[in-house]
Parts: C-alpha cells; structure tokens; sequence
C-alpha cells in the first residue's frame, strides 16, 4: 500500500511538471523547475524541457538555455545548501534523495579521482544531480569549479536534447522519452572519449 501511494505521488508530480508545457508561463516554469530540481526537486527537467520542444521546435534552443542557466544557478543554491545549512536541511535532502549513501561514495570516489573531471561526469549522467550539488557543499568543493562544470554538462545535456528535437521533432519522440537516461550514459562516454584521445594525441 505504501509503494502504491509513493507512485501515485510521483505520476501527480510528473503529470504536474509536463502541464506546464500548455502554459503561457511554460518557459518560466521550465526554468524555475531546472533550478529546483538541482538542489531538492525530484523530477528531472528535461521532461517539461521535451514536451516544450516538441510544442515548438523553432524555440528548441532557446528552451535549452533557459533550462541550463535554470540548473546551474540551482547548483550554486545546492552548494550553499550543504555549505551553510548541512545539519538543518542538507543531511534531510541526502537521506531522502540518496538514503543508502551509495550516490555519495560514487561522488567522493569521482571527486577524489578526476577532480574537474568528475564533477563533470555528474552534470551529464542520470545520477541524482541535487545530491552532487548538495554534497559537493558539504565537503567544501570548489564552488568555481561546480559552475564550469555544471555549464558545460548540464548545457550539453540539454542542448542535445532540444537539438535532437529542433532537427527531427516526433520521429524521434517515443525513442527519446523511452531511453533518455541511457542517451545522456552514451554522450557522457563520448565527451570524456573525446577529452581522453586530445590529450593522448598532444
């Protein structure tokens, strides 16, 4: 009964997230929902992000920028999150968004690893962004380093959506909104590919 009830809540948010693709204040909507869902709100952007793409595919790219800009000043608000307010609000959010810790070990492992590298791994992947953000402030991360990060992945993850969408539209919808995350694990490979084989070449 109690996993029926978590669903249900779940599909109202979603359900809720996408209405906003009908809305004349859609465009505001998609960015305040990027900018909540990188420090505490849990249904990823890139849904409302699609659906407004797809309402108009002539304003892909700009949906895309609204939707980036939205994330990356919400990744700064995670960050002062976990610097300023770990005890109040910052262990909460982790308990409820990564409650075995096993998201936070990946992070600290990437972090200790790959430096810039791995924060940039986390703003391309499927995993949990808020609690990177969140953690990153926790453990006193560089706070330049999360933004240049979150830039470049976060817009490289939108801007590939919208692009997918502006160029092809719904030919390309069903197989879109059905492998999303494993799109986003596929791109993340061939960035870091492409990092990994300039840096072989010098």
């Amino acid at each position: 009964m109690k996993t029926e009830k978590k669903d249900g809540w779940i599909r109202r948010l979603y359900h809720w997230t996408v209405s906003w693709a009908d809305h004349k204040a859609g465009t505001h909507a998609l960015f305040w929902i990027a900018f909540a869902e990188s420090s505490f709100f849990p249904i990823p952007p890139d849904i409302l992000l699609m659906a407004l793409c797809f309402g108009a595919r002539q304003k892909a790219l700009y949906y895309a920028l609204v939707c980036t800009v939205g994330s990356v000043l919400g990744g700064i608000a995670g960050w002062l999150i976990g610097w300023g307010l770990r005890d109040t609000v910052a262990m909460p959010l982790l308990a409820l968004f990564d409650p075995s810790g096993h998201t936070r070990e990946t992070i600290e492992l990437w972090y200790a690893t790959y430096g810039f590298w791995g924060i940039l791994i986390a703003a391309i992947t499927p995993i949990p962004y808020k609690v990177f953000t969140v953690f990153s402030g926790m453990m006193h991360y560089s706070l330049p380093l999360l933004v240049i990060a979150s830039i470049i992945g976060r817009g490289f993850r939108f801007f590939v959506v919208a692009s997918i969408i502006r160029s092809f539209g719904p030919k390309v919808r069903p197989f879109i909104e059905k492998h999303l995350e494993w799109c986003f694990v596929a791109g993340t490979a061939l960035l870091i590919g492409g990092f990994v084989l300039i840096k072989f070449l010098r």
